[in-house]
């Protein structure tokens, strides 16, 4: 290298130097500013400080921030500054319609008329039945099995003069339940069967169609029942079936309507507590109607109960807490078929799981999963979160509540709200404080806060969604049951509670296979005379146990 480029090159090198020294006074500056406890840095001298950082001249290309100025100054205002604050905190379950400027008026106090000019419905908004349409089109593309029902059926018309009264979650792959009913020849009241899974652009886009929905979400009890009421109290309209999940429907027919509800047809139930009333009903002998079980049907029992919760779990408590389930102690009461979808969730991302049960051959299949069997007492005040599914009553009191760590998280997965004392929790020395949608912090006096979950009722259809397929495969299995029983003759089912017949159950889960271009293994006449089979099935019988 010449002494001229060496020389060159120096000076280079002392210039950078020089640079650097500069953008160090510069930053050092800026570091006092910001820590020093007796002066406030206004904005002009934040701007001046990153411009005179933008300023400095490298060696080979100057560095610029266009309106690097413009850029810090812009801080939301206090208005944006609660948008943002909305927009984070509000559940994403929220239906699409909950941000128009007339939320907060009752849709019993609107007069609103579908396109069709019918007003026979009574929803959140009927004006967001497009949005209600899209949700039902995604819901469709894995709902394969009940559409493939809708098609075959379709020409025969098979519910030709039924008129359905339903109470169900309303929701788009209930839609498309209600929708193929009506394929199928069906007329269809619907209402909700709990008041926060509605989802009002679904509702919105069922009435639209010419279902009369009486639901939306965050109802009264009040607008409960009278929802309940509008459904089967219309003039000119008689229901000859009833498709219910919890038994509230048909428990306010038999009440105030007994002469309609002997003129039922049929009952079909798909909740394990609206089968436990229907039980009741029949064991003192005032069940006048045949009635389906479908909640212990092998595809609702095995697959809904079971895969649906293993996943909706985890879905609703993290949309509602954000919770890492790492290492946290959880205590699932019941370990039915419901208690087991959770426990292996949370099993599966690191927590520390213990179940509740009064049935010792459920307590030994928890023993034989992994999991330790404890009283609620043993372990209540060091759980992070509890999680209710049993169908009883008072599975968590208020006593426990009182014992509960604080920002504990208690939450229910059965139907009703009946398994969290929270009638108890309504007291003048408890402060109830919303956080956001469907969360609500409970705090005692001395300051412990208690996360409660939806108010206790249904923790995944209250506060975030369930997969559709499994539905697709209970909706199929409540059409199959409503047809069936629509369609008996006089005399193959008396006023009693019955499960759907096990070919049914086989039918369900062989329309569901070709989603999983599953090929099922064919008998050869040998092997079924073996076993005394039909080589189309049934291939096992009622007492199995899948």
């Amino acid at each position: 290298m010449s002494e001229a480029a060496t020389a060159e090159a120096k000076l280079e090198v002392k210039q950078a130097s020089k640079e650097v020294k500069e953008s160090e006074n510069v930053a050092e500056k800026y570091s006092a500013m910001t820590v020093s406890k007796n002066s406030e840095m206004n904005m002009g001298e934040l701007s001046s400080v990153f411009s005179a950082v933008a300023t400095h001249k490298p060696v080979k290309k100057q560095i610029t921030f266009v309106e690097d100025k413009q850029e810090f100054s812009r801080f939301p205002t206090k208005a944006g500054r609660r948008s943002l604050s909305r927009s984070i905190s509000q559940s994403s379950t929220d239906s699409y319609s909950s941000d128009s400027s007339d939320d907060e008026t009752s849709p019993r106090d609107k007069t609103q008329v579908n396109s069709k000019g019918s007003s026979d419905f009574c929803v959140k908004n009927i004006k967001q039945a497009e949005f209600g349409r899209r949700e039902i089109e995604i819901a469709e593309q894995d709902m394969t099995a009940l559409i493939s029902l809708r098609k075959r059926a379709q020409s025969e018309k098979p519910l030709a003069g039924a008129k359905i009264v339903g109470c169900t979650h309303i929701t788009a792959q209930t839609a498309v339940l209600i929708e193929t009913l009506a394929a199928l020849g069906a007329q269809c009241r619907w209402t909700a069967c709990n008041i926060y899974s509605t989802q009002n652009e679904v509702a919105a886009a069922l009435s639209e169609t010419g279902v009369a929905v009486f639901a939306w979400k965050g109802e009264s009890e009040d607008d409960f029942w009278w929802c309940i009421d509008r459904c089967v109290n219309t003039e000119g309209w008689q229901p000859n079936m009833i498709l219910d999940d919890g038994g509230d429907l048909t428990h306010w027919m038999y009440k105030k309507y007994p002469n309609v509800f002997k003129k039922i047809r049929g009952i079909v139930e798909e909740s394990v507590t609206g089968v436990h009333r229907l039980y009741q009903l029949s064991k003192a002998g005032k069940l006048c109607v045949p009635a389906m079980n479908v909640n212990d049907s092998v595809t609702k029992q095995k697959f809904d109960n079971l895969y649906c919760c293993r996943e909706s779990i985890l879905d609703g408590l993290k949309r509602t807490t954000d919770v890492m389930f790492g290492g946290k102690q959880v205590v699932v009461c019941g370990y039915g078929e419901v208690g087991k979808g959770c426990c292996a969730a949370l099993k599966a991302l690191g927590s520390i799981v213990y179940v509740t049960e009064i049935d010792p051959i459920c307590a030994l299949q928890a023993c034989m999963d992994g999991f330790r069997v404890v009283k609620l007492n043993e372990v209540i005040r060091q759980v992070d979160i509890i999680i209710t599914c049993t169908g009883n009553k008072n599975v968590v009191t208020r006593d426990q509540l009182d014992r509960m760590k604080n920002g504990a998280i208690v939450c229910n997965m059965g139907h009703s709200n009946t398994e969290i004392d929270v009638a108890s929790l309504r007291t003048p020395e408890l402060t109830w404080e919303r956080v956001r949608s469907q969360v609500d912090h409970v705090i005692w006096p001395d300051g412990k806060r208690v996360i409660l979950l939806a108010e206790g009722r249904l923790l995944n259809l209250s506060c975030s969604t369930v997969p559709t397929f499994v539905l697709s495969i209970t909706a199929t299995t409540q059409a199959l049951a409503l047809i069936e029983l629509y369609n008996a003759p006089e005399g193959r089912y008396k006023k009693d509670v019955y499960l759907l017949p096990k070919k049914m159950d086989e039918y369900v889960a062989s329309l569901h296979l070709t989603t999983f271009d599953a090929h099922l293994t064919e008998l050869s006449d040998e092997q079924a005379k073996y076993l005394g089979l039909n080589k189309n099935g049934p291939f096992k019988p009622n007492y199995y146990r899948y």
